[in-house]
């Protein structure tokens, strides 16, 4: 009989509430403003995340931020081994990334695949001045040297657990689970 998966609770509500708070003054702070800065998030959870960051940077520093979203599935090194026809969703970059200073928002860094897929597909956009990266939760065990710049919470798992993101717009609750296998 296969065991049972055990979750772990690992933040409410009101803890990814305070982590997003916490880094769009993070944001604000290193870039000494919000001047020349956008938002681009990674569907699924991380387009909802940058809408976010990027609201609370407007509340902080009174100014529109640019949010884009995109797509990386096009750009993955696995692309072959996942599926025979991938879901492609929609990448939403409506504005112009040269010599801007992009933040880009995930829900989870893990082995760092994901944000190298989103670099390149960036990339292809133009040259932005920097780019940056806020995740809600990293957990480790990198295979790529990236590293956050911005991080909601540090969560150390073993390799094989998953880290359970809920959204309210998409879950209908925020909060982060450990899933133990």
């Amino acid at each position: 009989m296969p065991k049972k998966p055990k979750i772990v609770p690992v933040m409410d509500a009101k803890a990814v509430e305070r982590a997003l708070i916490r880094v769009a003054h993070e944001i604000v702070e290193k870039n000494k403003g919000a001047e020349n800065l956008a938002v681009i998030g990674i569907k699924t959870r991380g387009d909802y995340l940058a809408k976010r960051v990027a609201e609370l940077i407007e509340k902080i520093e009174k100014v529109k931020i640019p949010v884009g979203l995109m797509d990386i599935t096009l750009y993955r090194d696995d692309l072959q081994t996942i599926l025979d026809q991938p879901l492609i969703q929609k990448t939403e970059i409506l504005f112009d990334v040269v010599e801007k200073v992009i933040v880009l928002v995930d829900d989870v860094l893990f082995t760092g695949r994901t944000i190298r897929a989103a670099l390149d597909q960036i990339i292809d956009f133009g040259r932005p001045k920097s780019i940056q990266l806020a995740v809600l939760v990293d957990r480790g065990h990198r295979e790529l040297p990236i590293r956050a710049d911005y991080v909601g919470k540090n969560i150390p798992t073993a390799k094989d657990d998953r880290v359970r993101v809920k959204i309210k717009e998409v879950d209908g609750e925020d909060s982060v689970s450990i899933v133990k296998l």
